[in-house]
């Protein structure tokens, strides 16, 4: 079987198809190849159709390809004829449309074909790039024979001969020994030193193109000599031979399933183009949606830079070394803060201003205090990147975003979001028919989208302790004092903090919801203090601010629990926290719901 599929793969094709188009029509009309190796590369965005990355043999040639649509009977190792195909200047094989001859079957890898080089090439002798017949099956492949007269990797060719066939980065793979990528530099770790049974030390970078990331790291003599080459946010040639290897995702913020380890012999150049490569990627997740982002997940996050502390230094329980940290306060558009924490050089030398718009990739979260942020090594920080996100944030904080108050996640963990646990979104009838808050053994959860409707005026706040994390009321002692029975203080004044009694509606019914102070500041949009100076000094104004906070709508977060007042039990709903509607979100998001619904 395997003599007669070999008979109907037209060697010499691929190579035709490069280097000699004139002979294709007439020696290779419809040209007929095995598939060695097939992997699906995500689409870019959403709507996009999927898109597949083939390698190609004819027997004494493989190419990397690239399929447009999928066929649903191609497979490792079957035989197809190619009847659509583009081929590109980096040696990649755009291919329109194929067909499974399925009657040949699927076998073993047939022949040992080796990479395909362009005609500029030829008059260099490539490296061994013969396929090793187990790799398909996930064997390791067999390392390529180093070049004796290879430049180091300090240095790099000029000629245009060495950039002639420049590999996108997702059409890496340990099947493709002899290539040249060009990619920004989008992060750079410090040097990390080991010392066990053996000594050594590492860094690395995170590589950008037009197709994808990936990540490259030299250890030891390679550290030492590309440490001071690779410069963040620059451009590069860096060519093979160089390692491609199974991704370690546990050290890697990438989404590529492979990484690079650089090599004695790896050339790296620094590109005279510095543009034509896109700067950094990102995937913003909003601060308010982090109670919704499962713990040491790693995203990207956008905000405006509101608050700096100062240095700190941890030991490690581990290795017993200390750390320098520390930790940023960071707001968005959705009314939420988050604490992000930075650690080395970057905690030491962070020197930038208060209100600067900060973007980071590669931040873990982390349920301590609720919810909070930390920058991986393998993570980056761009001040006022130049993106339309960054501008529209700065945009909001100018005009608005400075005045506004801020919800943290402090406590989310001990408000029913522990454990990863979700509140189920009701309606009002919901809440009432199913009865929430009517055990007394445990408290509900739950969300609701509600409008406010009415905010009680008469008492909508108390004088609270000033002393940090205590927030007691306190009495006023008639000295001009107010005094604290828990801390035993004296105070020359209070803390007012909000208590509001909301009544909110939706298309269901009415509900009463007591909010505290985090609430009270998003809802209002003024502190408890701001709000008494007006009650005291200029009434209408106070009303007319509590005024303006009806008829906005929110998503609230409650707890629902049985209460005791008065020898009378009732269920009383407490908001943990409130999420300002985002208007385009929920109407994308009943768009989708309406397609579930086949409504044209």
């Amino acid at each position: 079987m395997a003599e007669a599929a070999k008979s109907h793969i037209t060697q010499g094709a691929l190579n035709a198809i490069f280097n000699e188009p004139a002979s294709l029509e007439r020696d290779y009309p419809v040209p007929i190849c095995q598939v060695v190796q097939i992997k699906t590369l995500g689409s870019q965005a959403e709507g996009t159709p999927e898109r597949y990355r083939l390698v190609l043999s004819d027997v004494q040639n493989f190419v990397q390809s690239m399929l447009a649509t999928r066929k649903s009977q191609v497979a490792t190792f079957s035989i197809t004829t190619t009847h659509g195909f583009q081929k590109q200047t980096m040696l990649i094989l755009i291919v329109l449309d194929l067909e499974v001859i399925e009657s040949l079957g699927e076998l073993e890898k047939i022949g040992d074909p080796v990479a395909l080089l362009g005609k500029e090439e030829e008059d260099v002798k490539p490296v061994n790039t013969t396929i090793a017949g187990g790799g398909f099956y996930g064997n390791k492949p067999a390392e390529p024979t180093r070049q004796q007269q290879a430049l180091p990797s300090r240095a790099a060719p000029t000629s245009s001969a060495s950039h002639a066939n420049i590999y996108p980065i997702e059409g890496l793979s340990p099947y493709a020994h002899k290539w040249t990528i060009k990619a920004r530099v989008t992060s750079k770790s410090e040097i990390k030193e080991w010392k066990r049974a053996t000594e050594g030390k590492l860094f690395s970078v995170n590589l950008l193109d037009e197709s994808g990331e990936i990540k490259a790291t030299g250890f030891n003599e390679q550290c030492d000599q590309l440490y001071d080459i690779l410069q963040e946010g620059s451009v590069y040639y860096i060519s093979s031979p160089c390692r491609v290897n199974l991704a370690k995702k546990q050290f890697s913020n990438l989404s590529n399933d492979y990484e690079l380890t650089f090599d004695r012999d790896t050339t790296v150049e620094k590109a005279e183009d510095q543009e034509s490569v896109p700067q950094m990627k990102f995937n913003f997740t909003n601060i308010a949606s982090l109670q919704d982002i499962d713990k040491d997940t790693t995203i990207d996050v956008l905000g405006v830079l509101k608050d700096v502390a100062e240095v700190s230094e941890i030991v490690s329980k581990t290795t017993q070394k200390p750390y320098s940290k520390r930790e940023l306060t960071l707001v968005d558009q959705s009314g939420y803060s988050v604490k992000l924490t930075v650690w080395g050089k970057l905690a030491t030398s962070f020197d930038t201003n208060p209100e600067s718009i900060i973007a980071f990739k590669g931040a873990k979260v982390s349920d301590f205090g609720g919810r909070s942020l930390s920058l991986l090594s393998s993570g980056s920080m761009s001040l006022d990147p130049d993106i339309a996100e960054a501008h529209q944030l700065k945009g909001w904080y100018d005009s608005q975003g400075r005045r506004e108050t801020f919800l943290a996640h402090t406590g989310m963990s001990g408000a029913g979001a522990a454990g990863g646990r979700r509140e189920e979104t009701k309606t009002v009838a919901q809440v009432k028919e199913e009865g929430l808050g009517m055990n007394n053994e445990a408290p509900d959860y739950f969300s609701v989208k509600a409008t406010i409707v009415y905010i009680k005026q008469d008492s909508f706040s108390y004088p609270a302790c000033l002393s940090p994390d205590c927030n007691k009321k306190v009495t006023d002692e008639g000295d001009g004092t107010w005094r604290c029975e828990k801390c035993n203080i004296n105070h020359p004044r209070p803390e007012h903090r909000y208590i509001l009694t909301l009544s909110v509606s939706d298309h269901t019914g009415q509900m009463y919801l007591n909010a505290f102070d985090d609430v009270g500041k998003l809802v209002v949009g003024k502190s408890a203090d701001e709000m008494m100076e007006l009650k005291e000094n200029d009434f209408p104004a106070m009303e007319k601010e509590f005024e303006n906070a009806n008829c906005t709508s929110h998503y609230f977060k409650c707890r629902a629990k049985m209460d005791t007042y008065q020898d009378q039990q009732r269920v009383r709903y407490q908001v943990m926290s409130a999420i300002p509607i985002d208007f385009k979100a929920e109407a994308h998001k009943l768009a989708e719901l309406i397609k579930l619904y086949n409504i044209e």
